[in-house]
């Protein structure tokens, strides 16, 4: 698989980690227009670096877009009339539709709109997928290599505004969740890094239950909480303090703040 990145920042370097850690490409260009940044990547054999757009294009069969949103009509214009109809076209843009991208390079593309998290560096990533009429054709493909750095699902595109603030802002909200049980640690005497390790076991190990036994949350909820214990002392303190509806509030702060996001 012959795959381009087109903006290797943050999200696409995350990617690139992904798929080199999965062996799924056999070449991957990296573009970016510093690419001293991003030259850690030179170790792989199969990744090539460079400032110029047009060649990863050229010598690739799947283009993955990881632009800033500002950047990419200017892009997609510049390149229009080197992607090939053969070509998979995956944006992973926030705020630029796949009806935004049509009106710049045509609808007779396969066009996939890609939300993943950081997470795809470490193969845990949950990306969901949104498609042109086109694309529905190697949909199955892009949830091949999306299934590869964690797990994918297909949605409608007017749900991949929503989806982001929960898979890919939601990375930052969790960070903020094991910091803040970290922090609790510490108060209660232990050291930093012992306080660390205990909030990312515990929060993966939740994590892990829920996802193994298929139960809802309150089931599990359920199992620790006794009666006059220290469980629920906590719990309902938290949530005296507001910590659901912080939460819930954080997320529709993002849900208003994303939706604001204009691209020319």
């Amino acid at each position: 698989m012959k795959v381009a990145i087109i903006g290797a920042g943050s999200l696409g370097q995350s990617i690139a980690k992904g798929l080199l850690k999965n062996k799924v490409v056999s070449s991957l260009y990296l573009t970016k227009r510093n690419t001293d940044s991003i030259k850690e990547f030179n170790r792989y054999k199969a990744v090539t670096l460079t400032t110029n757009n047009e060649e990863a294009v050229k010598n690739s069969d799947i283009i993955i877009f990881a632009v800033q949103p500002r950047h990419l009509r200017d892009i997609l214009e510049n390149l229009k009339y080197k992607l090939s109809k053969e070509q998979i076209l995956i944006s992973v843009i926030t705020g630029f539709s796949l009806g935004k991208i049509e009106n710049v390079i045509g609808g007779k593309h396969y066009i996939i709109r890609a939300m993943p998290n950081t997470a795809a560096s470490v193969g845990q990533s949950m990306t969901c997928l949104s498609t042109n009429a086109k694309g529905k054709e190697k949909v199955e493909l892009a949830k091949t290599i999306f299934n590869s750095l964690g797990r994918s699902m297909v949605i409608p595109e007017d749900q991949l505004q929503a989806a982001t603030v929960i898979c890919a802002s939601g990375i930052a909200f969790w960070m903020r969740l094991i910091r803040a049980t970290t922090q609790g640690a510490i108060q209660l005497g232990f050291e930093a890094h012992e306080a660390h390790e205990l909030a990312m076991q515990t929060c993966f190990g939740a994590a892990t239950l829920l996802k193994e036994s298929g139960n809802h949350p309150e089931e599990e909820i359920d199992r620790v909480t006794t009666p006059g214990g220290c469980t629920i002392e906590g719990l309902n303190e938290m949530e005296h303090q507001g910590l659901s509806s912080s939460l819930i509030k954080g997320i529709n702060a993002s849900f208003e703040k994303i939706n604001q996001i204009k691209t020319n």
